[in-house]
């Protein structure tokens, strides 16, 4: 899988630039600001002076902003295409959001609920609708959080590197059963997902 760039790396490569991006600005925005109340108070300048027409300066607070937001739309452009960009070689499985489960159906026919099964270093797509009312199939783990609606398919995936149990619930209020619409995804060995789709419901 050395080809494949996890989504999830993107993604949090775009958080962290942008949430540095903001923190750096903070702390110096507000080092500026008190550094202008000292050095501009009014008992050493009772008179304001009224300074215009610094091209220079002008010309930075332009084009300083406006190439870090672009900066900023990239980084978040390669996220969002690395999670709408699936592999060809993706394992496909169909989720079906209902009032209040979730029901996955495998390549093999092997249906499950509330239980999601993948291999590792597999990529996994997830083909999601609803069999009633809007639904969100939100896995924190791998930053999924894709909305499942009647009538309408939608897709998410994600390539787990590591074996183990991740949990995963509906993000979107459906109902009185809305808080139990929860489930687990396991990552398994490749031989311990083929057992598990050759067992007996």
């Amino acid at each position: 899988m050395k080809d494949i760039v996890n989504p999830v790396t993107l993604v949090d490569q775009s958080f962290y630039f942008i949430i540095g991006f903001s923190f750096v600005f903070l702390f110096a925005i507000t080092l500026v600001m008190i550094w202008f109340v000292i050095r501009y108070r009014r008992s050493q300048h009772p008179i304001p002076s009224d300074i215009r027409g610094n091209l220079l300066l002008e010309t930075v607070w332009v084009i300083l902003p406006a190439v870090i937001a672009l900066a900023m739309f990239v980084s978040g452009w390669q996220s969002y295409t690395g999670l709408r960009e699936v592999p060809e070689n993706a394992l496909e499985i169909e989720v079906w959001g209902q009032s209040f489960s979730w029901l996955f159906y495998y390549p093999n026919d092997k249906e499950s609920e509330n239980e999601l099964v993948v291999p590792v270093n597999t990529p996994v797509k997830l083909i999601i609708s609803s069999s009633d009312v809007i639904h969100s199939l939100f896995i924190p783990a791998f930053r999924i959080k894709t909305d499942a609606v009647q009538g309408l398919e939608t897709y998410a995936w994600f390539l787990p590197e590591k074996k183990g149990e991740y949990s995963f619930q509906c993000a979107e209020f459906c109902g009185s059963g809305h808080a139990d619409m929860t489930g687990v995804l396991r990552v398994v060995s490749k031989k311990e997902y083929e057992a598990w789709l050759e067992e007996d419901e």
